[in-house]
């Protein structure tokens, strides 16, 4: 791929006192892009996500090679690590009820960003702060930014870790399930800002869901993950022409509106797919 801002070839990640690796053989490139990760609960695409950003402390993570951009991530120190995590890659977690600090005002928070990466005073991290927040169409920004994460709502929450991670304007964000706990309206408002990112600021984006529709809909490209491994790359509009019999049962065991009123099928398991190979 042309413009690569990330290329991750063979990696695996085993936990500390584990008998086999949480996460083997992953590979695969990420440009100015939409790209989704999904599968199952325990299929490793959260591990694989802060395995980029260095938030393993307890695993032991190699790879062939796991470049972002003009660093390689395997080589650096934590110190110098600290200068990537947050400036130029940043992760926004799944829910912010336990993501914002209870007991610290939302626009302390949020430019707690600016003030760590770049030399600035605290009135120029505040009106950063604050033009980002209303990027974010968060509607009053002066009044959010002085209330306690328990006083907002789960959308608004939400939309402040986005401003949060994108105030220092990284070129890889990392999106961990970031609307599921959000109802359909408020969700749509959330991936509207994170498209309109990608298309605007041209950064990368890797988005770890569950939700086949969403990635479908979304994204531009989707890893299908399961027992730790990638089992099938493909387009995401291409979704319903994949081949893997793993892909192919998420995609039947999903409920239609309009279809039959009949069981939904039961998705197999087959323990050769562990391995990499397709049956």
């Amino acid at each position: 791929m042309q413009d690569a801002i990330l290329d991750v070839k063979n990696l695996s990640i085993r936990y500390n006192g584990a008998s086999e690796d949480a996460v083997r053989g992953v590979s695969f490139t990420l440009g100015r892009e939409r790209l989704g990760i999904v599968g199952e609960s325990g299929s490793g695409k959260s591990t694989v996500g802060r395995a980029l950003l260095r938030l393993l402390p307890g695993a032991r993570v190699t790879a062939d090679r796991l470049r972002f951009e003009d660093v390689d991530l395997l080589d650096l120190s934590e110190r110098e690590m600290l200068k990537v995590r947050g400036r130029r890659m940043s992760m926004i977690l799944q829910d912010p009820k336990f993501s914002l600090n209870p007991i610290q005002r939302v626009g302390a928070q949020v430019a707690e960003t600016y003030l760590r990466h770049f030399p600035a005073n605290k009135a120029e991290a505040r009106a950063k702060t604050l033009e980002m927040l209303a990027a974010v169409r968060i509607r009053d920004p002066e009044r959010v930014h002085d209330l306690y994460p328990h006083e907002i709502s789960g959308g608004m929450g939400q939309r402040v870790m986005i401003a949060m991670m994108l105030l220092a304007d990284p070129d890889l964000v990392i999106a961990d399930e970031p609307t599921s706990a959000l109802d359909v309206t408020v969700r749509l408002q959330v991936l509207n800002i994170l498209d309109g990112l990608v298309r605007d600021r041209g950064i990368g984006l890797i988005m770890i869901s569950h939700d086949l529709n969403l990635v479908r809909n979304f994204c531009d490209r989707v890893l299908i993950m399961y027992a730790g491994r990638v089992v099938e790359t493909l387009d995401a509009r291409d979704m319903d022409a994949a081949e893997h019999p793993y892909t192919r049962g998420l995609l039947a065991a999903q409920p239609r509106i309009g279809g039959t009123r009949g069981p939904l099928a039961v998705l197999d398991r087959r323990p050769e797919w562990k391995e990499g190979s397709t049956p």
